[in-house]
């Protein structure tokens, strides 16, 4: 996601749309202008047909704000009239080994997917045409990852390119565990498919419980976020991470994020905290963002002194029964790339790839594949390679 940068179509300069009859319009804009109309971003966020909190105004504006995006990036807007009907921020690079000119959705290590936002019902179709015919007008091929195919608004996008006579292939996918929210606790516990992973849970407790008070704190969009985000930051600074220099705390720009994006507020995003403490002291935290219905857990840590009594296991087993008995989600979202905590615990998946989009007449998507596939195995052998010099 390194690529550099080439000259980016001027902003505002709007694209060919396919959908007259449902007045749409696709122009490219800038980040920075999308905020000076908040209630339009927000509106769509909220109207948004499976939304997800990545391109919500509250976090790409803190990515803006602490240095993880430009305010000059350039974003894709689909308008009928003033109302804003989808939305994607992008940016245009080299391709896989220095290959040409391709878009990507905008990416970071704070974004969980990169589908679109796209305004739900009646206006959905002739949206996601409009968005097929302004990504065809940038006159590139798009490299796209982190693309829900499976759910959310990655299968109605991927029909709509079809349907604008794009072709794709696919270069690598992942199962992110995911759950949905069961009538009960128990009935989520009682049709576990792993019932000797439960029962190891419910051990891993009795064993903090013997340590010292067990307790659990769920801080809400309401409550002191600004308290529970300095707490996990101070806990994973603390462990490797922390050593690594890779810890939010560790720079001040992901600091600052992390109290923006996870701050106490309403609207159609909103923050939540939960926090496993021992004896008073956090041993594990998670900061979750909740939009349309799903948390996205974003960040969790543990006490790595309590490695052995698995606190952010534990955690995690509260968190769902938090989600029965408080019904504050329909589902929780690992918001992982693999995760082996979740994957017995989370019965359900919801496939996400990384893909190569080529617009009618461009290049073939498995041409870029081959060379993505290839660049990737190039980066996992260097890194490799510098593991092993570095344990010398």
């Amino acid at each position: 996601m390194n690529a550099p940068v080439i000259p980016l179509p001027t902003p505002e300069t709007t694209t060919e749309t396919a959908t007259t009859a449902a007045a749409m319009t696709c122009t490219v804009t800038t980040l920075a202008a999308l905020s000076r109309d908040p209630a339009a971003w927000d509106a769509l966020v909220a109207g948004a047909d499976r939304p997800t909190p990545d391109y919500s105004r509250r976090a790409m504006e803190a990515h803006r704000d602490h240095g993880l995006a430009p305010g000059d990036l350039p974003c894709l807007a689909v308008r009928r009239g003033p109302h804003l009907a989808a939305l994607l921020p992008y940016r245009i690079g080299r391709g896989p080994l220095g290959w040409g000119r391709v878009a990507r959705p905008f990416a970071s290590p704070y974004l969980t997917v990169t589908a679109p936002l796209v305004v739900a019902g009646p206006d959905g179709a002739p949206a996601l045409a409009a968005l097929a015919a302004g990504m065809r007008g940038l006159g590139c091929p798009w490299w796209w990852p982190l693309l829900p195919t499976g759910d959310g608004a990655g299968p109605a996008l991927l029909a709509a390119l079809a349907r604008d006579g794009w072709s794709r292939a696919e270069v690598s996918g992942f199962d992110r565990p995911v759950l949905d929210r069961r009538a009960s606790h128990d009935a989520f516990l009682k049709g576990h498919p792993h019932k000797g992973r439960l029962k190891d849970l419910r051990r891993r407790r009795r064993r903090l419980e013997e340590a010292g008070l067990l307790t659990v704190e769920v801080v809400g969009p309401d409550g002191d976020l600004a308290g529970a985000v300095a707490e996990f930051l101070a806990l994973e600074k603390r462990g490797w991470k922390g050593r690594a220099g890779t810890a939010l705390a560790c720079r001040p720009q992901t600091a600052g994020f992390a109290r923006d994006v996870f701050r106490a507020g309403d609207g159609p995003v909103t923050a939540r905290a939960d926090l496993l403490r021992l004896d008073g002291r956090v041993v594990a935290a998670s900061l979750a963002l909740v939009c349309g219905g799903t948390a996205m857990l974003l960040k969790t840590t543990y006490d790595e002194d309590l490695r052995q009594l698995a606190p952010g296991v534990v955690l995690e087993a509260e968190i769902v029964r938090a989600l029965h008995e408080t019904r504050f989600a329909d589902r929780l979202d690992s918001a992982t790339l693999a995760s082996a905590v979740l994957d017995d615990l989370y019965p359900e998946r919801t496939r996400i790839a990384e893909t190569m989009l080529s617009p009618p007449g461009g290049p073939a998507p498995s041409l870029l594949v081959d060379r993505a596939r290839r660049q990737h195995a190039a980066k996992a052998w260097l890194k490799a390679r510098l593991a092993r010099l570095r344990r010398r």
